[in-house]
Formats: C-alpha cells, sequence, structure tokens
C-alpha cells in the first residue's frame, strides 16, 4: 500500500474514533499495521526509540483498544501484546473473534483472522464481554527451519 495511502487510511481511522492526529498515534499505527505479528509494550518502545516515551505509549495503547482499534493478546508469558481490529470494530462493538496462535519457539503470536471463534450461548446469569481463543505450537516459519 502506497504511503500516502496509508496515511489517510490512518487519519480517517483517527478521525472516525474522535481522536486527534498526533505523531505518537500516527507513529503506532504505522508500526502495528506493518507487522504480521502482535506486537509488545516493550517491543514497541525499541522500534520506535526516542519517539515516543513509555507512558504516552502506554496511553495511545489503552485509548486505541478501548476505540476498537487495536486489541490485547496475552502471550504464553504473559506479555500484553497488541494488533490491529478488523475495521468493524467500534468502541461500543469490540468484535475481534478470531483464533491467535503462539508459537512456542518464536514467541511470535498471529492474529489468525480466517479461524473464527464460534458463537457461545452463556449459562443464565453471566455475560460474557470478551473472547479469546490461543493456540499453542510451531508457526509455518519455524517450522520451515526445523525442515
Amino acid at each position: 500500500m502506497e504511503e500516502t495511502e496509508t496515511g489517510r487510511r490512518f487519519d480517517q481511522l483517527l478521525e472516525k474514533n474522535n481522536l486527534k492526529k498526533t505523531q505518537p498515534r500516527l507513529s503506532v499505527l504505522k508500526v502495528l499495521a506493518s507487522r504480521k505479528t502482535a506486537t509488545s509494550q516493550p517491543a514497541l518502545e525499541e522500534i520506535l526509540g526516542a519517539e515516543i516515551d513509555r507512558v504516552t505509549l502506554y496511553r495511545v495503547l489503552r485509548t486505541f483498544e478501548e476505540k476498537g482499534i487495536i486489541h490485547k493478546v496475552i502471550d504464553l508469558n504473559g506479555t500484553a501484546n497488541y494488533a490491529t481490529c478488523d475495521e468493524s470494530c467500534t468502541e461500543h462493538a469490540h468484535d475481534d473473534r478470531h483464533v491467535h496462535f503462539n508459537c512456542t519457539h518464536c514467541l511470535h503470536v498471529y492474529c489468525l483472522d480466517s479461524l473464527h471463534i464460534p458463537a457461545l450461548t452463556m449459562p443464565a446469569g453471566f455475560t460474557a464481554s470478551q473472547m479469546n481463543l490461543i493456540v499453542y505450537g510451531i508457526c509455518e516459519e519455524c517450522n520451515e527451519k526445523e525442515r
């Protein structure tokens, strides 16, 4: 995707969510949209370097998660990883019902968007607010290295 088209898409996303267009927000979106795996806050800090301080990054991630722009996946080490949401997600309808895959070799977390978590009927008195299914194993790239 062309850089200006990507920039326009990010501008529209921020505008749609009533968020100011700031360099930290645009930088986080650019990094998360460019990666094929979910990314942890420490990795984002490393990638963005001095561009964003830790507190600002935390606030951007929290705001994006609240607005349905990104979703959080906890990996097998208990670390939060972030990935962009489907465009249908909103602040009031955060619906990322797909399987996540955590590679036990490289520790990357993948969103497997084509594998959907089926709807669950909760028992009386229970209200589900989020669903997450994490599969642990060896990713395609690590399997290729093993061959």
